[in-house]
């Protein structure tokens, strides 16, 4: 099948409209970034909703631009319990344009992967670049600064006589350095406020946690980044590079968080530098010095079946709820008009048929094949009645019908949450369907690149002529995604579920693999595999590991919902109390990439041990538990069997099918069953009867905010 990657970045298909619940980005943007579509859940989202005054966290710092021509910047404490863990902004350093009026407010100037240029006042530039130990800020003609604090200075001292280096301590304790490309001379007009007259160049304020850190920041502040760059190279699958412009003399120094530091390439020339650490809510943050960075994660390929094959002996229970769970699809039965339910709806159905080519039963998949065809097709073609995909021209990117008027229709589609989620589900019934009618695939593959592109867009062109904003959810800095959408939060930008986070990056690639797009299926097994790296580092909790403070790690073995600025033990629609609910959003959809979601079977253990006495309590539905049961099957498959028989209901995106072929494909490879088929698609392409070039509840309670 022909490669369709041009859709990603043209006609964005669906019809355009413009929506009466978006915020207005030109308060915040420059004129120039106005003619591209814009993002709508970064890492400064903060910065440019409502008044822009909410703080980011721009590792090491959470910064704030509240106006009049000022930057505030926090090293920020934290308070903790068992239920959650929160950074704490205050503002420990201010600097500013003396000169700016009051209605001073910030625009974003430039942005990108690693960075955002605010324009707080018209001669202050502020180049928050994310991981640098030093914020900088330069002027565009000679300025009046003015440098603050909520605390008292109690030392203000030059080093040497230039002046280009200079200690302020405060009465909290903290110390903060500032170093200037040329001399600049602070009086102290009130005890909480230093002044600067006709200064032109270069600020750079770094706090300092421990003494001995200082000659570091001697050493490397001459150098500071401007912008940065994250390359992601279908032709090199799994693997990220960071590049950073710059600005100034000798080598740049940065900061890597836990995940960097295991995926980092320490033979392309960068030093890390162990003694030299920031606290974070995200574990320390470790200096690494050097121009550039390689990241490199182990492969994950993606595969339609399980990786063991289902055992022979598990078979026949398969294909007997298989015949029975294909029985009953019926269009008529989807009643829903929710993009989300709807989603995990087709998704279930197409899970079905992808199990019965695992088990080689063909003869089901044409019903499949049937009802996949009458319920996807309507929100492709603009038939579906009562809710549909749109164009909203206003951000550039897709929103639903109902999410046009209603912030809250769909979880807040139309305001940009949750989109990978909700289109993940869709593209894998797309990519499902595509294989068993390869010729609905080339009739529909316009639709299915625009909603690919939607959240996966890469190559965005300067020109403004891309329909969709580079890599909508997912985070190129942190490694994994976002779910927030256009909604200011003072803890910023959150994730729940990023088990459905995976999937959409999965199904993604599974949709590249049936249309033969090779690129297409590089780029998001690599999401898919870093979003479960991220997942494992944030939000499965070991006791011990030190992560987080040991009264919330010692209570929690997965977290509910991880903000930028807070862990919480919560989610949105279920209290920490529901742990089976934890469990299950962090699951859920069961996947053949779920074994790479949960590779450790001692963690597994204690996950489950720590779920399963909240199943005692009353009214806890039978949907939920099969998440917990299905996990179970890593290491007991027999007694998770016996409970999965018993239950009389399913996530209404799982099925009793799904549930067995998972457990009947755990453990050891079987010798010789003939039930796995782990790439070809022989059995899929032959009860279609079509030449297929591939290769290779929730209840109505479940949803995220």
């Amino acid at each position: 099948m022909p490669h369709h990657g041009s859709h990603v970045h043209g006609d964005p298909v669906f019809p355009r409209a413009t929506s009466t619940v978006v915020p207005d980005p030109s308060r915040f943007f420059t004129a120039p970034l106005l003619s591209a579509p814009l993002p709508t859940n970064s890492f400064f989202q903060n910065f440019v909703l409502k008044d822009g005054d909410m703080p980011e966290y721009i590792h090491p710092y959470l910064v704030r631009s509240p106006g009049g021509g000022a930057l505030d910047v926090c090293y920020p404490s934290r308070t903790h319990s068992p239920s959650s863990v929160t950074q704490i902004f205050v503002a420990d350093l201010t600097v500013s344009d003396a000169a700016a009026g009051t209605a001073q407010r910030h625009v974003v100037s430039a942005f990108d992967d690693l960075s955002v240029t605010l324009d707080v006042s018209a001669s202050l530039r502020a180049h928050l670049v994310r991981g640098c130990p030093y914020v900088t800020v330069t002027t565009a003609a000679t300025t009046d600064i003015c440098v603050a604090s909520v605390h008292a200075f109690v030392e203000v001292g030059s080093s040497g006589s230039k002046n280009k280096k200079w200690r302020l301590r405060m009465d909290s304790g903290q110390t903060f350095l500032l170093y200037a490309s040329v001399p600049i001379h602070l009086t102290q007009a009130t005890p909480t406020q230093l002044s600067a007259t006709a200064f032109a160049g270069a600020i750079r304020v770094a706090y300092l946690p421990d003494e001995s850190m200082e000659p570091v920041l001697d050493r490397y502040s001459r150098c500071f980044p401007t912008a940065g760059h994250a390359a992601l190279d279908p032709n090199r699958p799994f693997c990220v590079d960071y590049s950073w412009r710059k600005e100034g003399h000798g080598e740049l120094l940065m900061l890597a968080h836990p995940l960097h530091l295991r995926l980092l390439d320490q033979n392309r020339g960068v030093r890390v530098l162990d003694g030299f650490r920031y606290r974070s809510i995200d574990g320390d943050l470790v200096g690494a010095v050097g121009n550039s960075w390689a990241l490199r994660a182990d492969p994950v390929p993606p595969t339609w079946h399980s990786t063991r094959g289902v055992r022979a002996e598990g078979v026949s229970e398969v294909v007997a709820a298989l015949r029975a769970d294909v029985g009953a699809l019926a269009p008529a039965a989807v009643t829903t008009t929710s993009s989300y339910f709807y989603g995990k709806a087709v998704a279930r159905a197409a899970r079905l048929a992808v199990i019965a080519e695992e088990v080689g039963c063909a003869d089901v998949v044409p019903a499949v094949r049937e009802f996949l065809t009458a319920t996807v097709t309507p929100w492709l073609d603009g038939s579906f009645q009562g809710n549909g995909f749109l164009y909203d021209t206003t951000w550039g990117g897709l929103v639903t019908l109902q999410g046009l008027a209603d912030s809250g229709a769909n979880f807040g589609f139309g305001i940009y949450n949750d989109h990978h989620y909700h289109l993940g589900y869709f593209l894998y019934a797309i990519a499902v369907l595509t294989r068993l009618d390869p010729g609905w695939g080339r009739q529909y593959a316009p639709q299915a690149y625009a909603m690919v592109a939607d959240f996966m867009t890469v190559s965005c062109s300067k020109s403004g002529s891309s329909s969709f904003t580079r890599l909508r959810m997912f985070d190129l800095w942190t490694l994994h995604s976002w779910a927030g959408g256009l909604a200011a939060i003072p803890d910023g930008w959150n994730q729940e579920s990023t088990s459905e986070a995976v999937n959409a990056y999965y199904s993604a690639a599974l949709l590249g693999l049936s249309y033969g797009d090779a690129r297409l299926a590089s780029l998001g097994a690599t999401l898919a595999a870093l979003e479960m790296l991220a997942a494992q580092t944030w939000w499965h909790v070991r006791e011990g590991e030190g992560m987080y403070e040991e009264d919330f790690s010692g209570s929690n073995r997965v977290v509910g919902v991880l903000w930028a600025n807070k862990r919480e033990s919560r989610l949105w629609f279920a209290p920490a109390e529901w742990k089976e609910c934890r469990l299950g959003i962090q699951l859920l959809p069961l996947l053949p990439i779920s074994e790479a979601l949960f590779p450790d079977v001692a963690f597994v253990r204690d996950l489950v041990a720590w779920t399963l006495p909240a199943l005692e309590r009353d009214g806890v539905g039978d949907w939920w538990k099969g998440f917990v049961y299905a996990l179970e099957g890593v290491y007991d498959t027999e007694a998770a069997l016996a409970k999965i028989r018993a239950l009389t209901a399913h996530d209404n995106g799982n099925s009793l099918t799904n549930l067995l072929w998972w457990l009947h494909s755990r453990g050891p490879a079987p010798a010789s069953s003939g039930t796995g088929m782990p790439c070809s698609g022989s059995g899929l392409v032959a009860a279609a009867g079509t030449a297929c070039t591939a290769t290779g509840s929730d209840d109505d309670g479940d949803e995220h905010e």
